[in-house]
């Protein structure tokens, strides 16, 4: 069975340099947190990788990331593509002006051609560590219905930075580990009893959502284009230049309508992510430091066969 990982890197500037958190070396040996990610979901059990960029940044992004990977790939009988996010692939007419991004709800349907299978969507620029992408891929390998997701559910106190406040998923997990409701909350502080927003205490063994998805065949791209088109008629007209399609709002409205059942998959693993220019250290500290512990071999992908 093919399964997809779908990475949304859209994001990445087309000038290539400092500054572009998403190609910021994070070990000693050059690799990025990208190639983490492919490594572990290759590891895991996927075998297709396709890259969400701009269709400006095509030659640079192959040039500095996807050439090797593809090679990689390529050796590991894993079979490598691209989508392109593009402001025009819209529903309707480009509102004079706008420049910003449609969001990741976009992203992902960007991709529709380049699906045949279950699949799994991430950001670029996460750390997520081996167990979510084992859990992920293995529940995406059991029989579920089209309209039974699944979502990495990882803790808070595992996603907080030293460096100041961040924006995360709070999640409501009934008995049977279902998701019954996602919070965004923004400026989640850590705090030396664990976690605060606005100066009120919050759990910090709440689930959390980063964005990490599993859907168990292609037809929720049907749902992403029925429901970008409604976005389109309905949220676009009031606020035409800022309006955004994000996948986790799409989610939590299906969820709320009863359109979709969510499975969140505990991992006790941290995230890392570089949110301000001050976790990066920290962050190519705690990578280096798996390294040296043998969790990852300097050679990345040197353990991975086919």
């Amino acid at each position: 069975m093919e399964t997809t990982l779908l990475i949304m890197a859209a994001g990445i500037g087309s000038r290539f340099g400092g500054g572009i958190k998403q190609l910021a070396g994070v070990d000693d040996y050059g690799h990025i947190i990208m190639d983490y990610s492919v490594h572990d979901a290759i590891e895991a059990g996927f075998n297709r990788v396709v890259f969400i960029i701009r269709r400006d940044i095509e030659a640079d992004f192959k040039a500095a990331i996807g050439d090797r990977i593809e090679a990689v790939c390529a050796r590991l009988g894993v079979s490598v593509g691209y989508a392109f996010q593009a402001l025009d692939d819209i529903p309707g007419a480009l509102p004079e002006g706008r420049t910003k991004p449609w969001g990741t709800g976009q992203a992902v349907l960007c991709a529709r051609e380049q699906v045949r299978g279950p699949f799994a969507v991430i950001n670029a620029d996460d750390y997520y560590g081996k167990q979510a992408f084992v859990n992920l891929h293995r529940y995406l390998l059991e029989r579920h219905g089209d309209s039974a997701l699944c979502m990495a559910g990882f803790i808070l106190r595992n996603t907080l930075s030293e460096n100041g406040g961040v924006t995360r998923g709070l999640c409501r997990v009934d008995g049977q580990g279902y998701l019954t409701d996602v919070v965004e909350t923004a400026d989640i502080i850590k705090t030396p009893g664990g976690a605060a927003v606005n100066g009120v205490a919050t759990d910090p063994e709440a689930r959390v959502s980063m964005n990490m998805w599993g859907f168990p065949s292609p037809a929720f791209m049907d749902v992403l284009e029925i429901n970008f088109r409604r976005f389109f008629d309905e949220a676009v007209p009031g606020n035409p230049q800022k309006a955004e399609y994000l996948l986790p709002v799409l989610i939590g409205a299906l969820l709320k309508r009863g359109e979709v059942t969510v499975r969140v998959l505990p991992t006790g693993d941290k995230w890392y992510g570089v949110t301000y220019a001050e976790d990066r250290a920290a962050v190519a500290e705690s990578i280096n430091r798996m390294v040296s512990d043998g969790i990852y071999k300097a050679d990345l992908y040197g353990d991975l066969t086919k």
